[in-house]
């Protein structure tokens, strides 16, 4: 075999080899932005919103998020800490009744403890903590956010015009926020059946709530005292 043969064979096998690399990197592409997507649900499309719309860059920052995060091991919560935790909340919806403002702080405080006792950063991180949250529980984190921004905006006195949030934002948030809740505690892994089915139930009815229909908890019941 002459030596212009054996060039010439090998530089088609390299061609070969360098579009078989293209191709498998492509694919990789692809499979990794499907992966991401499914993985982070609303968070995709929120990340790519806050990118304007460029796909790649919000990717490249799940991506990193996935590998700082992903490894991430939660720890489950004892029998009476979940306790202590559920009865809290159930405090604080109650409390919403006559301070809805003071019930939202307490709400913010509870998930912040709740995440930190699952294992996630502390809740004096709140950045890294939301960071690690999209990562486990991309459905709900949105509602910690909400719940973490009314909060704020109540206790550094309310919006430019001097006015915090209304009732409505104030109900709406503690409502997202109770999403993030029940899905930390772990709450359907010791519910029964029936638990489970009018907790969906009232998930339904909190859905609605948001669109302007019936409110959930003791809210459709109850007239609170701070407008």
């Amino acid at each position: 075999m002459s030596t212009g043969v054996i060039i010439a064979l090998i530089v088609i096998v390299a061609a070969v080899i360098a579009v078989a690399a293209i191709l498998a990197a492509r694919a990789r592409g692809s499979h990794g932005g499907r992966s991401l997507k499914q993985r982070f649900g609303p968070e995709y499309d929120r990340a790519v919103a806050r990118h304007d719309g460029d796909v790649k860059a919000a990717e490249r920052e799940l991506g990193a998020l996935v590998e700082r995060h992903g490894g991430l091991h939660e720890r489950p919560l004892e029998p009476a800490e979940r306790e202590r935790f559920e009865a809290r909340w159930t405090a604080a919806q109650e409390r919403f009744v006559d301070s809805p403002r003071e019930a939202v702080a307490e709400a913010d405080r509870l998930l912040a403890e709740v995440a930190g006792a699952r294992g996630f950063p502390d809740g004096a991180q709140y950045e890294e903590q939301v960071a690690a949250l999209s990562v486990h529980h991309a459905d709900h984190v949105h509602g910690y956010r909400r719940v973490h921004q009314v909060a704020r905006v109540g206790a550094d006195g309310g919006t430019r015009d001097g006015r915090g949030p209304g009732t409505e934002d104030l109900r709406a948030a503690m409502v997202d926020g109770r999403a993030l809740f029940d899905d930390l505690v772990g709450q359907d892994r010791h519910m029964s059946g029936r638990h489970r089915a009018r907790t969906r139930h009232d998930d339904r009815r909190a859905t609605r709530a948001r669109e302007g229909h019936h409110l959930p908890w003791s809210f459709h019941r109850h007239q609170t005292k701070e407008g």
